[in-house]
């Protein structure tokens, strides 16, 4: 198997993660499923909304489709995401350093957000060390808290990504099973 910025960022760390999540870093992959979403009522409601709708993220509570297609390209991780019949959001993650010491950078649209990975139980464990929208640093006390994994249980992919704020407590999440639907060099 090639080596991936994935494979390669990681280096002897990525036999860390379980062998399906392997595979999908070296090959690249569609996955998809139903996933619960979560936006709150009140403020946190309100501002979860708003986050959801910039992210092109259905805007109520619900259980909704998902597909994520996962590419390699030139020294870059991409993961388009649609939800349901929506739009797609696509993020782009470039690695810097190696992991332990080194991140990844998500840039969507015009957030970016600097990513280490702790690999738990042979899981992917994103943790938010910095954020910069409109090329402006943002202090991470003003920046939502993000929690995002992604596991493998039964043979298929759980995944979390949750946002919270101080005080409001959780914005938006959304969680669920995913099915390898194809695997390999020829994904689209």
């Amino acid at each position: 198997m090639s080596a991936t910025a994935v494979s390669t960022w990681f280096g002897a760390d990525f036999a860390q993660l379980r062998p399906l999540l392997q595979q999908l870093h070296r090959e690249g992959g569609v996955l998809s499923g139903s996933v619960d979403l979560a936006i709150p009522g009140g403020l946190a409601g309100w501002v979860g909304r708003r986050l959801a709708a910039k992210m092109g993220i259905p805007t109520a509570a619900q259980t909704c489709p998902l597909e994520v297609t996962i590419r390699h390209r030139d020294n870059q991780l991409q993961w388009s995401r649609r939800f349901a019949s929506g739009h797609t959001m696509l993020s782009t993650f470039e690695p810097v350093g190696r992991h332990a010491s080194g991140y990844w950078r998500e840039s969507t649209g015009n957030t970016e957000l600097h990513l280490q990975v702790d690999i738990r139980d042979g899981g992917w464990h994103w943790r938010c060390v910095g954020m910069r929208v409109a090329g402006l640093p943002l202090p991470l006390w003003l920046a939502p808290r993000t929690r995002a994994y992604k596991q493998i249980e039964a043979d298929q992919y759980r995944f979390y990504v949750g946002f919270s704020l101080p005080l409001l407590g959780t914005l938006l999440s959304y969680s669920g099973l995913l099915q390898a639907q194809s695997l390999g060099a020829n994904t689209p």
